[in-house]
This record gives structure tokens, C-alpha cells and sequence, in this order.
């Protein structure tokens, strides 16, 4: 689709070889955001844009946002046009080109997060998780430690609290327990690298910590309904978050209260986090 002419919205979808014009609306998006590793494209517009900007941010959940700017000369006319950006919580941002090309747009759905606790805690929020600051912050501890340690306890001794402790930080808000989050933390990890290489994923699991594929496989089957294989093709992390949080809702890791405002409200305005102001995602382009 060209960026000049008619909406300048478009999809991206496995398996990733061209971009589909948004010609449906909102049906077309919450239909895309159903097939696990899809994202939407906005060439963004220095112009007054209202609709589209609109359903770029209350896109579905799980629907990965690719936003590619418009000329510098247009940024430098208009400076808003980059938090306009950053306020819809892109996955990646590219600089200014024509006709985007899908094999660099999979390429930046692809990279993994700088800081996965950060992201997904910001992720969560946008989505209607209403945290505080303690909790949040005690959930971006998990998913950093993640990284390294593979039990709840080790985690809760690398806090200074106890087992106990950590789990009524969380489950008294109504969410998962602290190894729920360990466990999604460690498939996040898992699978960001898997989509950026071609080792197997039997010495991909190993290396994380895992005892074996298989181990790894039945967690995330367990987890998100999706194997490694699987996961690895379909590209980016949000549709796997967005997974996880069904999951957590058909099994009752969320209180009734927190699933159903996440079910009315939707995705909420996002709002740079502090540390991040100004460049909320990292601008990224194809190298």
C-alpha cells in the first residue's frame, strides 16, 4: 500500500510477504488481532488525522503497532507528530519511507525488547491494568530476574521478602501469583529468541534454563496454547502476552473485578514512563 494515497493503515500478518490495506475498520482489526503475530503498519501523517489516529489507539490487544514517520521535513514543521508516536505505544518506529517493506518491518517485529519488565509492564497498563507504582515496580523485579534465576523462592530471596509476602503483593490486587509471572517471564524470554535465530529449540530451551524441549514445550502449551515451533514463526511478544492474560482469565489468575474492566475498557491513552519521556521506544530502523 502506498503511504500517500487513501488511509494509511495497513497489516502485517504471517507469514510476512506483503501489507494488506485496512479497508474494514475496527472488524478488520479485532479479526487480525485473533492470528498470533500480527501487527499494524501506520505511515504517520503530519497532517490532521483524527479517525486514524483514534483507531491506532484503541487498536485490539495483542495487535503489535509499527508506526513509520513521516519526512523530516514534516517533523521539524509539526514536532507533536513524535508524541503523538510514542503515545500510542509502538512496538517499533521506523524513519520516513514511501512504501515500507515487509521483510524490515518483520525484522524490527522480530527484536526483542530492551528492558522485557519495562515493556511489559507498560503493555499491561495500556490494556486496563490498573497497578500502583509499588507493584508495578515489584513485577518489573520478577521479569528482571527472570533472566537468571528459575524459582520463586530464589526470586523472593533476590527481593528480600518473603514467599509469602510477595504473593500478597499480588494476589491481594486481584492479579497472578508471583510464579505466574516468573513463568510467563521465562516464555517471553524463551521465544524472543527463537525468533531471532535458527538453533534449535531443544538447545535454545537448555540454554534457558529449561531441562529439555519438551519441558519447555508443555509450559508454553500450558501457558499461552501455543508450542515453541509455533511461536517462533508468528512474530513480536504482544500477541503472546495478550495469550497468557485469556489464559490467566479461564483459569481464574485474575480476580472477576480486574478481567472484566480489562473485557469493557479496552486499551487505554498511554503515557510515556518516567525515565523514558521523550523516547518512550527506541527508534529503530533496518540495518
Amino acid at each position: 500500500m502506498s503511504s500517500t494515497e487513501g488511509s494509511r493503515l495497513s497489516l502485517l500478518t504471517h507469514p510476512y510477504h506483503e501489507l494488506a490495506p485496512l479497508q474494514g475498520g475496527r472488524a478488520q482489526l479485532k479479526s487480525a488481532a485473533r492470528r498470533p503475530g500480527s501487527a499494524l503498519v501506520w505511515a504517520v501523517d503530519s497532517r490532521d488525522r483524527v479517525d486514524e489516529e483514534q483507531m491506532v489507539r484503541r487498536r485490539p490487544g495483542g495487535l503489535s503497532l509499527l508506526a513509520v514517520l513521516p519526512t523530516v521535513e514534516d517533523i521539524v514543521a509539526d514536532p507533536t507528530v513524535i508524541h503523538r508516536v510514542q503515545s500510542c505505544r509502538p512496538h517499533g518506529i521506523l524513519p520516513g519511507q514511501r512504501d515500507p517493506n515487509p521483510g524490515d518491518l518483520a525484522q524490527v517485529l522480530r527484536r526483542p525488547p530492551h528492558d522485557l519488565g519495562g515493556e511489559v509492564t507498560d503493555y499491561l497498563s495500556w490494556r486496563g491494568f490498573a497497578f500502583d507504582r509499588a507493584t508495578k515496580d515489584v513485577i518489573r523485579t520478577i521479569i528482571k530476574l527472570s533472566e537468571e534465576l528459575r524459582s520463586i523462592s530464589a526470586v523472593s530471596r533476590g527481593m528480600y521478602l518473603s514467599r509469602r509476602a510477595l504473593g500478597r503483593r499480588l494476589t491481594t490486587s486481584g492479579l497472578p501469583a508471583p510464579s505466574h509471572w516468573l513463568q510467563i517471564a521465562r516464555v517471553l524470554r524463551l521465544v524472543t529468541r527463537l525468533q531471532n535465530t535458527e538453533a534449535s529449540v531443544f538447545s535454545m530451551a537448555y540454554a534457558a534454563g529449561y531441562p529439555d524441549g519438551f519441558s519447555a514445550s508443555n509450559q508454553m502449551q500450558r501457558l499461552i496454547g501455543h508450542r515453541p515451533s509455533q511461536a517462533r514463526q508468528y512474530l513480536g511478544w504482544e500477541w503472546i502476552g495478550e495469550a497468557w492474560i485469556r489464559r490467566e482469565v479461564e483459569t481464574g489468575g485474575l480476580a472477576p473485578n480486574v478481567a472484566m474492566r480489562l473485557h469493557h475498557d479496552g486499551p487505554r491513552p498511554h503515557s510515556p514512563r518516567p525515565g523514558r519521556r521523550g523516547r518512550p521506544h527506541t527508534l529503530r530502523s533496518p540495518t
